[in-house]
């Protein structure tokens, strides 16, 4: 009995240290200035790969280099990033080697998926996500909805717990979401450092997040 209470008392101040942990993570906001930012891009597939695109089509070369994470059987995103890049090389004469990679994890959830396999499948995403974050320790995770985002940010969650790395989480809500925020957007909308919507009907149910109007 003295042992369990032993074992008991161990794993609560354990897990009360990984959430004060979490706390001091989610408010920190100290960031390095810095020339570029290694980042992060989640892709989805169909629309949410096509919005997350458009968005990164706004963006500078200063966010490089960049990282592409798709799902192992998403076969289509993969040839919309290389056709990206391509025209970003094309449009500047100075880049001849665009500098990007692209990753595949197992997805986390299929469409129409059980939910007590989706647990299981999503726990294997997780064991495979961590260690590719922590091998590229980004700067920046941008996401837009896909399943395949909750794994990715809860490893870059974690960087920081650890003390390894602070890493800045965007969540971009797709713009399909008028009223109510995706399941990806309720898991994440209180774990990321900036979470935007697209509509102001989400901003006025959800005050925590950001609305800049219409992005992609």
């Amino acid at each position: 009995m003295v042992w369990l209470l032993i074992v008991a008392a161990a794993a609560g101040a354990v897990a009360t240290l990984l959430v004060l942990r979490l706390w001091v993570v989610l408010h920190s906001q100290a960031v390095t200035p810095r020339k570029s930012l290694s980042v992060v891009v989640v892709a989805g597939s169909g629309g949410h790969t096509t919005e997350i695109l458009r968005l990164l089509e706004s963006l500078s070369d200063a966010y490089s280099p960049r990282h592409y994470i798709l799902a192992d059987t998403d076969k289509m995103s993969a040839m919309k990033i290389d056709a990206l890049e391509r025209a970003r090389a094309n449009r500047d004469p100075n880049t001849e080697f665009p500098v990007y990679y692209l990753h595949r994890i197992p997805r986390s959830r299929e469409v129409q998926q059980s939910w007590l396999s989706t647990v299981l499948s999503t726990l294997h995403s997780m064991w495979v996500s961590f260690p590719l974050v922590l091998r590229v320790k980004p700067d920046l995770v941008l996401c837009n909805g896909p399943g395949t985002c909750v794994p990715i940010c809860i490893s870059a969650l974690l960087l920081g717990i650890l003390g390894l790395k602070k890493v800045i989480i965007v969540y971009v809500e797709s713009i399909c979401r008028v009223e109510t925020l995706s399941l990806s957007g309720h898991i994440l909308l209180h774990l990321s450092d900036y979470f935007i919507v697209q509509w102001p009907t989400l901003k006025e149910k959800y005050p925590k997040t950001v609305y800049l109007g219409r992005i992609v």
